[in-house]
C-alpha cells in the first residue's frame, strides 16, 4: 500500500475536496487508496483504511451489500457506472449516503484489471 503523497497521482486528485477511493482486484477487495477527503469521511487514517476490505465500508445488511455487489458487477461489465448512490458507514458507525458517485474499473494499458475506483460527488449524513 503506497503512501498517498507518493501514489503517483496528480495533486488535484490527492487534494480534491471530493472523496476518491480505490480497491484492488482481490476476491474480497481491499482498499488501496483514499484521498484526504475520503479518509476524513470514513474517519480513518491511511494505514487502517488501506487494510479495510471495501465491503466493510458499507453496512453488513444483505440489502445494502447486495446493492453494492450489483454496482461493482455493473462497473466490471460496462467499465464504469455513473450516478450511483448507496449507504455507507464510517469507522465510528456514522451512516451516510453517497450520491452522484462514479465508479470505474481501473486497468493498465494492456487491459489488465487492477481494481475499481470511485469518485463521490455528494454525501448526505443519515440519522
Amino acid at each position: 500500500r503506497r503512501d498517498p503523497d507518493r501514489a503517483g497521482l496528480c495533486p488535484p486528485a490527492v487534494h480534491s475536496p471530493l472523496p476518491l477511493v480505490s480497491h484492488g482486484a482481490e476476491a474480497d477487495p481491499i482498499f488501496c487508496y483514499a484521498n484526504a477527503a475520503a479518509l476524513a469521511l470514513w474517519g480513518m487514517g491511511w494505514e487502517a483504511f488501506t487494510r479495510l476490505p471495501s465491503r466493510l465500508s458499507a453496512e453488513t445488511e444483505p440489502d445494502i451489500q447486495g446493492d453494492r455487489a450489483r454496482l461493482l458487477a455493473a462497473a466490471l461489465t460496462k467499465g464504469w457506472v455513473g450516478d450511483y448512490q448507496g449507504i455507507r458507514i464510517s469507522a465510528t458507525g456514522r451512516r451516510f449516503m453517497i450520491r452522484d458517485t462514479v465508479l470505474w474499473t481501473v486497468t493498465d494499458a494492456q487491459g489488465t484489471r487492477h481494481g475499481q475506483a470511485a469518485l463521490i460527488r455528494r454525501v448526505e449524513p443519515l440519522g
